[in-house]
Formats: structure tokens, C-alpha cells, sequence
């Protein structure tokens, strides 16, 4: 395995208020198994994707990826948003995009933490069909206290632009210390959180749940069994409430932290990462029967 990666395709793509979101796009050479839309965390970038997306690359899919509003190079302040469901509608516009770029080939959303909540909204609320879903480490509940969750109820109405650090500890992003001083001298990561993108993340997970016995795609669920920034309790719940639906097939990976494909062991999520995807969008092209 080599470390070479055509260089993908830098796309401003507007958005319906004249923001812009930094998308990248990363074809292939002929026809993709399917196009992958990677759905970052919070405070972090699509360029941390790196190493998944050039996995994915050399396994035959295509890869988009943007920038959320107020992350990375995309324009918006810091943490804010302007609507609560507005990362929602903006993967929207990029799920469009990678269908008008590649017409009749699977769209897979692939969400990492806060992208995972994202992208699983997207799908609990029937805004874009997908073809694929894969959940890593996904944010269904970052552990706020009933007091905290009764604030964020009001605080979007009375300091709506109120932002302040996020309080997550970078520490347990992974065991291996490189990423996490990586992540620390990143000049486009940021801590900043307002209040309506708190009350996103504090309540948006039980559209989620209440969803899942009905979910509709197909979707993998990866989550770290030691995780310190997002409850893994609810990644279980999700997939127990998911069973009757047929649809979800969830791993754990107990001893790992947050970001498990940054981890020291990251070789295992990625070869069950390629077995689900194999399985459902085999490089043949043929339809695959359970793909949901």
C-alpha cells in the first residue's frame, strides 16, 4: 500500500443563504462501487479523513466530504448555526451534488460523532434517500445533565449567539498520542459551541431512537466500548431498538477510544468496515439483496 492519493477536487458549493460549504470531491478512475459522503464531528474538518478516505479510494469508492457550516473552511461563525436542523439540510445539498456528479451509482453517508447524529437525522427524517448508512462513534447523547438539557431549552431564545468551548477532552480523542497532538495543532480544528448547536446535540438523538425500530436503510453501526466524549450506552440502545427492523448491524470495539478509525488498533474497524461495504456494494457491480 502506497501513500499516494489523487488530490481531490476543492467544490465551493453554496448554500440557499449565500454561505458556502468547502466540499471535496475524490472520484475514480471508471465507475464507482458507490460514492461515500464522510459526515465529520465536532469542531474538526473534513481533511482529518485522510487515511479513511484513501481506504476507501483503493477499495473502489468514490468520496465526498464538506466542511459543516462554521468548521473547517467552510464560511459561518464558529460553532453557530443559523437553524437547528441546519447541518441536516446542508448534507442534503451534498448528498444532491455527489447524485448529480455520479447518476445511478449508491450513495453511502458515513458519519463520524456529531456527523454520525447528522447523518442519522438525515435518514430518521426522510430528508434524502440513501443507499448505505455507516455510524461511527455516533453522538446520540454527549451525557448532559438534566439541568444542563432544561438551559439549552431556553438559551437559543435569549442568547441565541452565545458560543463558548465545547468542554470536550481531546485527551481521549485515541490512544496514539500523535493524533491527538495533531488535532491539537490543527489550526482549522475549534472548541466553539453555541447554544442552538447544543440543543441540537442534546436532543437530536431521540428523533434518532425513536426512529430506529422502523429504520429504513441498511447501516452499520462502529462504536468505541471506552468512549469519553459520547455515550456508548446509546449506540447500544440504538441497535437494540433497531433489531425488529432488521436493518442495523452494530460492533463494538470495547477497548477503543473515540476516533476509532485514529486509533494505535484501527486494522480491525477497517476490515469490518470493508466487509459490510463488500457485502452490499461488491465490486462486480451486481445488486446486492439486502442492501435496504
Amino acid at each position: 500500500m502506497t501513500d499516494a492519493l489523487p488530490l481531490p477536487q476543492r467544490v465551493p458549493l453554496s448554500t440557499p443563504d449565500g454561505e458556502t460549504l468547502a466540499l471535496r470531491r475524490l472520484p475514480v478512475a471508471g465507475t464507482p462501487r458507490a460514492v461515500v459522503v464522510v459526515v465529520h464531528g465536532l469542531g474538526e474538518h473534513a481533511g482529518r479523513y485522510h487515511g479513511l478516505a484513501k481506504r476507501l479510494h483503493e477499495w473502489g469508492f468514490a468520496v465526498w466530504a464538506h466542511d459543516h457550516f462554521g468548521h473547517g473552511e467552510s464560511t459561518g461563525a464558529r460553532g453557530g448555526l443559523p437553524s437547528e436542523l441546519r447541518l441536516v439540510d446542508d448534507l442534503a445539498l451534498v448528498v444532491d451534488d455527489s447524485r448529480r456528479e455520479n447518476p445511478g451509482v449508491p450513495i453511502v453517508l458515513l458519519g463520524h460523532s456529531l456527523g454520525g447524529l447528522v447523518a442519522a437525522s438525515l435518514v430518521a427524517r426522510g430528508v434524502r434517500p440513501v443507499d448505505g448508512l455507516v455510524l461511527s462513534s455516533p453522538g446520540f447523547d454527549p451525557g448532559l445533565s438534566g439541568f444542563q438539557k432544561a438551559l439549552l431549552a431556553v438559551l437559543p431564545r435569549i442568547a441565541p449567539n452565545l458560543r463558548v468551548g465545547n468542554g470536550l477532552d481531546d485527551n481521549f480523542l485515541s490512544h496514539d498520542r500523535a493524533v491527538v497532538q495533531a488535532y491539537r495543532d490543527d489550526p482549522l480544528t475549534h472548541d466553539r459551541i453555541g447554544s442552538r448547536f447544543a440543543r441540537f446535540l442534546a436532543y437530536e438523538g431521540a428523533t434518532v431512537q425513536q426512529a430506529a425500530a422502523r429504520w429504513p436503510v441498511s447501516t452499520l453501526l462502529i462504536y468505541a466500548g471506552d468512549d469519553r466524549l459520547v455515550r456508548p450506552e446509546a449506540s447500544r440502545a440504538f441497535a437494540a431498538a433497531a433489531a425488529p427492523s432488521g436493518k442495523v448491524e452494530a460492533q463494538c470495539f470495547e477497548t477503543l477510544y473515540h476516533e476509532i478509525f485514529n486509533e494505535l488498533d484501527a486494522e480491525p474497524v477497517f476490515a469490518a468496515l470493508q466487509r459490510w461495504l463488500d457485502k452490499r456494494f461488491p465490486a462486480n457491480g451486481s445488486n446486492a439483496s439486502d442492501r435496504g
